[in-house]
């Protein structure tokens, strides 16, 4: 059964899509934008923006019951592939072993102006 997953700990959607959604003990995590929750705002710089994509990547994790993990994919895109570096190093310090597969991409531009969102795919490790 699909079941929709919503935590305070990580931005509000911004349009008719659920946080994450759960089945068959996959979750789906929508693509996250780096909005700090507790203001709604977005950090300055693409060190920042990463690093408080994957805070909000953790936190949904965390509401769900899994963790950083139990991701088996990640889809980044960037406004700019000139961030892609340092995009890379903070998001490789959150899978520093066994990280999963993952593909980049440049985009034309991310909502709100962000320098960075991130889609998530974990599955339970059974």
């Amino acid at each position: 059964m699909k079941k929709s997953h919503q935590t305070d700990k990580a931005p509000k959607a911004i349009g008719p899509y659920s946080q994450a959604v759960e089945i068959n003990d996959m979750l789906f995590i929508s693509g996250q934008v780096p909005v700090k929750p507790e203001t709604g705002k977005i950090p300055e710089g693409i060190e920042a923006q990463t690093k408080q994509v994957m805070e909000n990547i953790g936190a949904i994790l965390n509401e769900a019951g899994y963790s950083f993990d139990d991701v088996i994919k990640s889809t980044c895109l960037l406004s700019d592939m000139a961030n892609f570096k340092a995009m890379n190093e903070i998001y490789g310090s959150y899978y520093a072993q066994n990280p999963p597969a993952r593909a980049a991409f440049a985009v034309k531009e991310l909502p709100l102006g962000a320098l960075v969102e991130i889609e998530t795919i974990a599955v339970k490790n059974s």
